[in-house]
């Protein structure tokens, strides 16, 4: 039984055939990277499912060719094969349009051996004209054939009903999803900084495919891990490039990668900015930080890669670092060696810090009592000929730290006060790690009679 809730049900199949779409049509979100170009998906993907008030788990996984002995193919196959291990029941996807392949029958030769439950999924069949090309999978020896289109959505209930009786219904119906109630950590950063390598040592296992070529990770993948007796989803993503390389470069899928790591970030609590101590601080360092910070995400730093350098070297790079990210000095820097497996420990406690930093409150009183202080100390300065007054403050939200400033004059608060403010809060209350957001809002008058 896969862990999350439910049953697990991998989908496997060649490359572009529509595993992806698939996917991302059960789970009902655009989670899973989908391209026409063929390889785009490398790592294993998971996703929580619902369907006839059950929940069950899913795993989305890279086109398996068992025949090409590139690296990366038998990288992707090994991946394909973790999935397999971890799955109740098996989605097979083909092409109808394209018809049987070799490569179709080889596949499904290897995927009888795991003795797990096997369903077709005859991909592209868009309308019921297209069923007949779909029914040709029958050749393939398999017992039951599902014409679908992802696309579209036609025959999907088919499909999910016939997985969910192929598989025990032993898990609460509806679970939550996993990562709802635990932190959730995206690791970010230029290519080849280790991001991969960090994850593998989190899950203490080969969960994302690592190799010594940078952009080998396309897609973000999470992994549910544990720590100290405390479980967070690590999401693992693609390595952000300046703008410029990708553009040039011509390369569609890698600019989809560097918008999927964006929305990782976003649907992140934390960010972990991974950046390699060996190569030194770099221009995309201290952007792809300010791209966090922007998504309002509690972050951490980790200098990677530390076991390369002496201890002096070390040093000039972290000052290195904190020269090209002055404007977030709040945020943490932790020295991790992913290959050694140094520095996690800490990396984890600083992730526990910042994420308590995220969903800090601050009670209205104290709030108040200390802005007092605040403005008897400095008060706003006088903009245009204006004096602008602050009555009371209040704290919005949290997720990030969100306060509402009530004043007469919220366009007269100068940009350098509003900093000021942004650092004694700081000061008084920690908030490490995660950015403060202060509004400035104009007191209601009230009604006259």
């Amino acid at each position: 039984m896969g862990a999350g809730g439910g049953p697990t049900v991998a989908v496997v199949g060649r490359p572009n055939v529509g595993k992806s779409t698939l996917f991302n049509r059960l789970v009902g979100a655009r989670i899973a990277l989908v391209h026409d170009e063929p390889g785009v998906t490398r790592d294993r993907r998971y996703g929580e499912a619902h369907a006839f008030g059950r929940a069950y788990r899913l795993i989305d996984t890279g086109g398996l060719d068992l025949e090409d002995k590139d690296p990366i193919k038998v990288g992707i196959a090994s991946q394909v094969d973790a999935a397999l291990a971890d799955a109740d029941a098996i989605v097979f996807v083909i092409d109808s349009v394209a018809g049987i392949t070799e490569g179709d029958r080889t596949a499904v030769r290897h995927l009888r051996r795991t003795g797990k439950p096997l369903l077709c999924a005859a991909n592209k069949a868009d309308s019921p004209s297209a069923d007949s090309n779909a029914f040709e999978a029958y050749r393939l020896g398999v017992s039951e054939v599902y014409p679908v289109s992802a696309l579209h959505g036609r025959g999907i209930g088919e499909l999910e009903a016939a997985l969910l009786a192929a598989v025990p219904n032993d898990a609460p119906p509806e679970s939550a999803p996993v990562g709802s109630e635990v932190p959730r950590v995206a690791l970010v950063g230029r290519p080849n900084a280790g991001k991969s390598s960090l994850l593998n040592r989190f899950a203490g296992e080969a969960r994302a495919l690592v190799d010594e070529r940078p952009g080998t990770t396309r897609d973000p993948v999470d992994a549910l891990v544990e720590h100290a007796g405390k479980k967070y989803v690590i999401i693992d993503t693609a390595g952000i490039r300046r703008k410029g390389k990708v553009a040039s470069g011509g390369d569609r899928v890698e600019s989809l990668s560097v918008l999927g790591s964006v929305r990782s970030v976003e649907r992140a609590h934390v960010a972990v900015v991974v950046c390699d101590a060996a190569e030194g601080a770099a221009e995309q360092d201290a952007k792809i930080l300010g791209l966090v910070e922007e998504r309002g995400r509690a972050m951490v730093l980790a200098l990677n890669k530390t076991d390369l350098l002496s201890r002096a070297s070390l040093t000039r790079a972290e000052q290195a670092l904190r020269d090209k990210t002055t404007f977030a000095a709040y945020v943490p820097m932790v020295r991790t060696s992913a290959k050694l497996g140094r520095g996690l420990g800490d990396l984890f406690d600083a992730i526990d810090r910042v994420h308590a930093a995220f969903l800090q409150r601050v009670g209205t009183g104290e709030l108040n009592r200390f802005f007092e202080q605040i403005i008897k100390v400095r008060p706003p300065p006088t903009v245009g000929g204006r004096s602008p007054r602050i009555f009371y403050v209040t704290q919005a939200s949290v997720a990030p730290p969100t306060f509402v400033a009530v004043t007469n004059a919220p366009d007269s608060i100068h940009f350098s006060y509003q900093r000021f403010v942004i650092n004694r809060l700081r000061e008084q209350f920690g908030f490490d790690g995660a950015p403060i957001r202060v509004i400035y809002r104009a007191r209601r008058r009230r009604p006259q009679g």
